[in-house]
C-alpha cells in the first residue's frame, strides 16, 4: 500500500493511493473517509507530520572515505543529528539555493516513518512500528558543517529535507538500490545492505535514548557520491521499489 499526503480543500489530508487515483483517509494509515482525488492533478505534501527528523550520518563506507573520515576503525554507533520539521519539503518542489554557503551539496537516503510510538525496541519487534518507507534528500551546506560547532545550519535550515513523493508499506529495508542523479546524470549509486547500521539497528539503537512518535522521520544516511548544486539544477532521488522525489533547485 502506498500512503500519501496531499492537499484538499487547503488541507492537509492523507490518503492511500490505488493506481492514479487518491482514497482519502481519516489520518496516516487510517479509514478511508470517502472522497477521492486523481493522482495527476493532486498537490503532493511530505509524507510525514514530524516531531522531529532524526537522521544518521556516515553510515556508508565509501561515503566516510569521500569526506576524508577514514583515518580511524569504523563507528562503533550510529552517528545522529536532528532537523526540525521546519526542514521538509514537498516532492516536486523547489529549494532556493541559499546565498549563506558556498558549498550545497546533495545527499540521496532511504527514509522512514514512524507509525507507532517507540521505545526500546527490539531487533525482533522494530520494523512493525514504521508506518512507510520512502526517499529523502538531505540538502547541506557543505562548507558550514566543517565550521560550526553542531550541524544546525548546514543541515537543518528550512526546506533543507524534501521527502517523498509517497510511503510504502510494504517494503523490506535490507538490500534496496538508492540512487540520485542531478540533471539525469547519475551521481550516487548504492545498496542498503552496505550500510553499517541496518535500519533494524539504528531504530533498536535510537529508542534507548529517545521515544519516537508517529509521523518522526528517520534518515537512514546516503552512499558515495554526494556533490554540489546549483540554482537550476534537478536532483532525483530514487529508491527502488518506492519510486522517485525530484526536487529543483530556484
Amino acid at each position: 500500500m502506498r500512503l500519501v499526503r496531499t492537499e484538499h480543500e487547503g488541507q492537509p489530508t492523507w490518503g492511500e493511493l490505488q493506481g492514479q487515483t487518491i482514497h482519502l483517509t481519516r489520518g496516516m494509515g487510517g479509514p478511508r473517509a470517502g472522497a477521492e482525488l486523481p493522482l495527476g492533478s493532486a498537490r503532493l505534501l511530505a509524507p510525514a507530520e514530524p516531531t522531529k527528523i532524526v537522521c544518521v550520518g556516515r553510515n556508508y563506507l565509501d561515503h566516510i572515505r569521500e569526506l576524508g573520515n577514514d583515518t580511524g576503525d569504523l563507528p562503533k554507533e550510529p552517528g545522529i543529528f536532528l532537523k526540525g520539521p521546519n526542514a521538509l519539503a514537498e516532492p516536486g518542489g523547489t529549494v532556493a539555493s541559499p546565498d549563506w554557503t558556498e558549498n550545497f551539496h546533495f545527499e540521496g537516503e532511504l527514509a522512514l516513518v514512524i507509525g507507532q510510538q517507540a521505545r526500546n525496541l527490539t531487533l525482533e519487534n522494530a520494523l512493525s512500528h514504521v508506518a512507510g518507507y520512502t526517499c529523502g534528500l538531505d540538502l547541506t551546506a557543505r562548507d558550514l558543517q566543517k565550521t560550526d560547532l553542531q550541524w544546525f545550519r548546514a543541515k537543518a535550515a528550512d526546506r533543507f529535507c524534501p521527502l517523498g513523493p509517497w510511503l510504502e508499506t510494504d517494503f523490506d529495508p535490507r538490500d534496496v538500490r538508492v540512487q540520485t542523479r542531478v540533471n539525469g546524470a547519475p551521481r550516487q549509486d548504492g545498496r542498503t545492505s552496505h550500510m553499517i547500521f541496518p535500519v533494524v539497528d539504528i531504530l533498536v539503537y535510537l529508542t534507548r535514548f529517545v521515544t519516537l512518535e508517529p509521523g518522526d522521520v528517520v534518515l537512514t544516511g546516503t552512499p558515495e557520491g554526494v556533490g554540489p548544486l546549483e540554482s537550476g539544477d534537478t536532483v532525483e532521488v530514487e529508491v527502488e521499489g518506492i519510486g522517485v522525489l525530484t526536487t529543483h533547485i530556484g
